[in-house]
């Protein structure tokens, strides 16, 4: 294996806790849950979530991206003995 597989394999690894993190902020879509608790939300900040949740989401989908262009890219140089 050479540097360049090392490289994308560590790269590999920082996406993936990346992926880990960004799917861990994420708010899980439990309706109902605030009517139980008594926790009423105003406008403002349903926005606020949404906005947030969008971002992450975005976020997201590009790591993901990211997590497969590299796990086809160290196979492609494991299978040509590339570097």
């Amino acid at each position: 294996m050479g540097i360049l597989s090392y490289i994308f394999g560590a790269l590999l690894i920082l996406i993936s806790i990346a992926i880990i993190i960004v799917v861990i902020l994420q708010q899980g879509n439990q309706k109902g849950v605030g009517v139980i608790s008594g926790g009423a939300d105003t406008f403002f900040s349903k926005n606020k979530s949404r906005s947030i949740d969008a971002f992450l989401s975005r976020w997201t989908k590009a790591f993901a991206a990211g997590f497969v262009l590299f796990v086809i890219l160290l196979n492609a140089f494991a299978y040509f003995n590339v570097a």
